[in-house]
């Protein structure tokens, strides 16, 4: 389907990040929202220095995630820039169309919103030869409410209210739940217009995980990324979602931050229990993403993320997009260029670019050890 950023955040502030296994990351939005006026990408400040070419050549190919599709053409711009004679191509389409191409051993590597099945573990062992894929965790980002009311300028909700406007529960703005939460705000009593995706998307799932985990009886479905509330209005695509919340006063949806940056769309700060509610940001998605625990094995760095903390300034309606790959039995002929281009994401420079473009950093805790097992492919 936004999934994107500053120096490397310090994930440390936060407290032990348990290091065992995976992540969760997700979303599919699709449209790009950094491209200058000819159709290219936006030049980064990221510095040519962290780049390593080693013994890259030729062409990579890629496919997979719509949701990093922003931030990968950027890291695509920055490296072939630095590293001449190599050509990497990534197909934007979708996690799963992705993964089908990652096993059918036709690109290097795959971009997926969420982490392998064990499955899809299995049929990646007949392309990996003498291994399997694994899951690194390698962009991450904020999935904003955004929302349309006039007279509002900051609004603060938390879980279950999210949840009861989503599901066609609460139908006006100065519903009691809603002023409870927005002390000193004055609430029209405009209808709510909740937008959602009309299509299957890993935005949606994404919502819909941190909702199934936080709202409790409020949201009585399973996390999928087919909408299931009743109630509400759809549009395909979050760039089309997020132009409906422009367009029409009372109205809510979701997409990811870029959208409503490059929109101008106001978003909702979530009252996650902390001290006080927390503004969708690629540095305060970074800080929820920090209290993640790798829940892969070996070198598999997949995540679940803890939806349900409290840290202070931790946003935690995250989605991350892991790079997909073979820990052993990669191809000889396109490994060393995977590694190079996959080192210079996961940098510094690399991950500076996240911030930058409206999506979040890899804590350091996790990126370190993301930077150990690139190094160790085979």
């Amino acid at each position: 389907m936004k999934l994107q950023r500053k120096n490397m955040l310090r994930a440390s502030a936060l407290g032990a990040l348990v290091v065992s296994g995976a992540l969760v990351l997700t979303a599919c939005g699709s449209d790009d929202n950094t491209k200058t006026a000819d159709g290219s990408a936006k030049p980064s400040a990221a510095a040519a220095g962290d780049i390593k070419c080693d013994d890259a050549k030729g062409k990579l190919l890629a496919s997979g995630s719509s949701a990093q599709k922003n931030a990968i053409e950027l890291w695509i711009k920055n490296y072939m820039a630095a590293c001449s004679g190599v050509e990497v191509n990534y197909k934007s389409s979708s996690s799963g169309e992705g993964i089908v191409a990652f096993n059918q051993g036709t690109v290097g590597f795959a971009g997926s919103d969420s982490a392998l099945k064990p499955e899809q573990v299995e049929e990646s062992k007949k392309t990996c030869t003498g291994g399997q894929g694994i899951d690194l965790p390698m962009v991450g980002g904020p999935i904003a409410l955004g929302f349309n009311v006039a007279g509002v300028d900051k609004l603060n909700l938390d879980a279950a209210t999210v949840a009861n406007i989503f599901n066609d529960k609460i139908k006006k703005w100065d519903d009691e739940a809603i002023k409870k939460l927005n002390p000193g705000v004055t609430l029209p009593s405009t209808a709510i217009q909740a937008f959602h995706r009309s299509d299957d998307s890993g935005t949606t799932e994404n919502l819909t995980k941190y909702l199934k985990a936080t709202a409790g009886d409020a949201w009585p479905y399973e996390a999928a990324k087919k909408w299931a509330a009743p109630g509400g209005q759809s549009a395909s695509g979050s760039s089309s979602v997020a132009a409906q919340v422009k367009q029409v006063d009372g109205a809510i949806g979701y997409f990811e931050l870029s959208f409503a940056s490059s929109q101008n769309i106001k978003t909702v700060d979530l009252n996650t229990g902390a001290a006080a509610p927390v503004k969708a940001s690629g540095e305060n998605a970074s800080k929820a993403i920090a209290a993640a625990k790798v829940a892969g094995t070996g070198s598999d760095l997949a995540l679940k993320l803890d939806y349900t903390t409290k840290a202070e300034g931790a946003y935690p309606l995250v989605l991350v997009t892991y790079e997909v790959v073979c820990d052993k039995g990669n191809k000889a002929e396109t490994l060393p260029t995977v590694k190079s281009f996959l080192n210079y994401a996961a940098s510094d420079a690399g991950q500076k670019v996240l911030l930058e473009n409206g999506y979040a950093p890899i804590p350091a805790e996790i990126n370190t050890k993301v930077r150990e097992v690139i190094n160790g492919l085979g």
